[in-house]
C-alpha cells in the first residue's frame, strides 16, 4: 500500500518507518527545514532504540522517504495519516488543533482519488469529524473518508509496541452511508501483518476511538499518582511500598504496571492528555473528578521533591554540592517534556544548591529547561565528585550498576535520595550512606 504521513515528529516518525517495516510505501511529510535535512542525511533528530537503523534499513530499501511537499506525498496514496503536534493551548489546558486543521486543508487541496484520512495525533472527542467538515468546505468535490487510529507507544520501547501491541484502535464513521465499511477494507488491509499475529485490532466509532487514548493514559496516570500517595503512606507507617505493590499487582483485576513510586509521572503524553481530558468532560458537563485530582497530586509531588533532598541532607541544601543522575522524565529516551527534574531542579537552584548533573542521553535537550549555572558531566562517577549528596531521578540501568564503595569514594558527604528506589538499601547503609528512597523503611 502507499501511505502519506503528515509529520515527521517522534509519532510519525515511528509509524511510518513500521509500516515501511510491514511493507509499504510510505512518505513523511515534514516541514521543519532541519528535522527534514536531518531525516534525508540519515539522522535521526530523536532518541528511541532501534529507529535509526529501521528507518536507515527502510529508506536504503525504498520504502520510506521525506518531503516537504504534500501533494507528492498523497498522490495515489490509500491512507493520509495527520501526525501532527496538538499542545496544550495556553490558558486551558485544552489540545491546540490549529497543526490538526491545517494539515486537513493541505491534504484537501492535495488529495486527488479516493484515501482515508486517518488520524494518529492524540485530539479530542469530534476532531475526525472536524477534519471531515474542513475537507468538504475546502473540496465538496472529494471522495474520502475520515479514521481515528490513535498510538499507544511509549517511549523507550516504541518499535516494539507498533510491531507487538497489545491493541490496536481504529475509530470509523459508523454513520457514513456504507457505515465505514471501505475505510475499515483499507485499514484492516494496512494492519493485516498484525492480524497475522493475532494482535487484537477493535473497531468502533470515531468519538469512541478518540476517547479511548486518553481514557487509556488518565487511567494510567492515576495508577501512578495512587502509588506515589501509597509510598508516602508506607513512610509513614514502616510499609514497604514495593511489597505492597506486588502484593496489589499480582491481583489480575489490578496488574502490576505502573506500580513503581517515583517523584512524579511526566513527558509527552500524560500531563497534557489528562489535562486535555479534564477539559473536555468539563466541556461535556460530566467532570471527571479523579482525573482533575490525579492532575493536582502529580503536580505537587514534583514540588515536594526538592523539600525531601533538602530534608535528607539536614533541613537546607544553600551552599551543598548535589549530583544529580538522570535528567529526561523516563529512561531510553532524550524527552524532557514535563519531566520531573525541571521543576525539582528549579526550586534546588533557587534554594542555592550547587547542581552536577549527568544523564545518558538527555543533557543537550535538558539545557533549555534547566537553571543556568548547572554543571553538566562526563559520568555518573563524574557527577559525583566531592558531592555532599547524590540525587536519582531518572531509573537509567547504568546507575543500577554503580558500586556503593565507587560512589563513596568519589562523594564528599553520604547522602543518597533515591527518587526511583534503583538501590540496595542494605548495601548502601553498609557503605557508610544516609540512604532515604520512596516508600521503604530507613
Amino acid at each position: 500500500m502507499r501511505i502519506a504521513m503528515i509529520g515527521g515528529g517522534y509519532v510519525g516518525l515511528v509509524s511510518a518507518a513500521c509500516f515501511a517495516e510491514f511493507g509499504n510505501q510510505v512518505s513523511v511529510v515534514e516541514i521543519d527545514p532541519d528535522r527534514l535535512a536531518a531525516l534525508r542525511d540519515g539522522r535521526i533528530p530523536i532518541y528511541e532504540p532501534g529507529l535509526d537503523t529501521l528507518v536507515a534499513d527502510n529508506a536504503r530499501a525504498g520504502r520510506l522517504s521525506f518531503g516537504s511537499d504534500i501533494a507528492d506525498a498523497v498522490t495515489g496514496a490509500e491512507a493520509i495519516f495527520i501526525a501532527v503536534g496538538t499542545p496544550p493551548r495556553n490558558g486551558d489546558g485544552q489540545a491546540d488543533l490549529t497543526y490538526v486543521h491545517q494539515a486537513a486543508r493541505q491534504i484537501a487541496r492535495a488529495m486527488g482519488d479516493y484515501a482515508v484520512i486517518v488520524t494518529k495525533s492524540t485530539v479530542p472527542v469530534g476532531t475526525s469529524r472536524r477534519i471531515a467538515e474542513i475537507v468538504r468546505e475546502t473540496r465538496p468535490d472529494l471522495d474520502f473518508d475520515v479514521a481515528s487510529n490513535p498510538e499507544f507507544l511509549r517511549e523507550g520501547s516504541a518499535i516494539g509496541d507498533f510491531m507487538r501491541p497489545d491493541r490496536v484502535i481504529v475509530g470509523l464513521d459508523q454513520t457514513a452511508p456504507d457505515g465505514g465499511a471501505r475505510a475499515r477494507a483499507v485499514l484492516s488491509a494496512l494492519y493485516r501483518p498484525l492480524y497475522l499475529i493475532e494482535a487484537p485490532v477493535l473497531f468502533m466509532a470515531l468519538e469512541t476511538a478518540e476517547l479511548t487514548k486518553y481514557a487509556s493514559n488518565s487511567f494510567l496516570a492515576m495508577k501512578i499518582s495512587f502509588i506515589n500517595e501509597m509510598a508516602d503512606l508506607c513512610d509513614k507507617v514502616g510499609a514497604n511500598v514495593h511489597d505492597l505493590s506486588r502484593g496489589m499487582g499480582l491481583d489480575g483485576r489490578i496488574g502490576r504496571k505502573f506500580l513503581h513510586p517515583g517523584p512524579g509521572y511526566g513527558g509527552s503524553c500524560f500531563p497534557k492528555d489528562t489535562l486535555a481530558l479534564t477539559r473536555i468532560a468539563q466541556e461535556a458537563g460530566a467532570p471527571t473528578r479523579l482525573i482533575e485530582a490525579t492532575v493536582g497530586v502529580n503536580d505537587a509531588r514534583k514540588v515536594a521533591m526538592a523539600g525531601r533532598i533538602a530534608a535528607a541532607g539536614g533541613g537546607s541544601v544553600r551552599g551543598r554540592r548535589i549530583a544529580v543522575l538522570g535528567l529526561t522524565f523516563k529512561p531510553e529516551t532524550d524527552d524532557m517534556r514535563e519531566s520531573p527534574s525541571i521543576p525539582i531542579l528549579v526550586r534546588l537552584a533557587e534554594q542555592g544548591a550547587e547542581l552536577r548533573a549527568f544523564d545518558p542521553v538527555g543533557m543537550q535537550a535538558a539545557r533549555p529547561h534547566l537553571p543556568p549555572g548547572i554543571t553538566y558531566c562526563d559520568s555518573a562517577l563524574d557527577a559525583a565528585r566531592d558531592a555532599d549528596t547524590l540525587v536519582v531521578l531518572t531509573e537509567w540501568n547504568e546507575f543500577r550498576a554503580l558500586a556503593p564503595n565507587a560512589l563513596a569514594a568519589a562523594m564528599r558527604g553520604r547522602v543518597i535520595v533515591d527518587l526511583r528506589n534503583i538501590f540496595d538499601p542494605a548495601a548502601m547503609r553498609a557503605a557508610g550512606f544516609h540512604y532515604h528512597s520512596v516508600g521503604r523503611p530507613i
